[in-house]
């Protein structure tokens, strides 16, 4: 049997199955991340549907900036590769991963090693290393 289309749940912009059993979990609500993989999905799907307000949410408060410029116009994320997540000690972890988006007609690669830390039980982004831009 085939889903109704207009009942069938929006998939989540990580890759995963549906934004509402995936990272629409934590985007906006107040169900922290299990895990640092979970929280850099939710980041980057915060970052296709613009909410600024998750992303600062989960930024740690030594190294967040006081705002976050909106995306430039005709900005597209076209999808999420994640390489690596490991733990780098009980309270810390790095995912490795690339973005692909598309702006002006170009295709870009985000590669990234984020870091992430756990504060009072809670997951946060910390900062990353970002490899130079590719473009093409």
């Amino acid at each position: 049997m085939v889903p109704d289309a207009k009942h069938a749940p929006l998939p989540c912009p990580c890759g995963r199955p549906a934004y509402d059993r995936c990272c629409g979990r934590h985007v906006g609500t107040a169900l922290p991340a299990p895990d640092a993989e979970t929280l850099m999905r939710s980041r980057y799907s915060a970052f296709v549907l613009d909410r600024r307000e998750h992303l600062l949410a989960t930024w740690h408060a030594s190294t967040r900036p006081a705002a976050i410029e909106p995306p430039p116009p005709g900005l597209r994320w076209l999808g999420l590769e994640v390489r690596q997540h490991r733990l780098t000690g009980p309270d810390a972890a790095e995912v490795e991963f690339v973005a692909r988006s598309k702006l002006a007609g170009r295709a870009h690669r985000l590669h990234e090693r984020s870091r992430f830390v756990r504060d009072q039980g809670r997951w946060f982004y910390l900062d990353g290393e970002i490899d130079p831009p590719v473009a093409g």
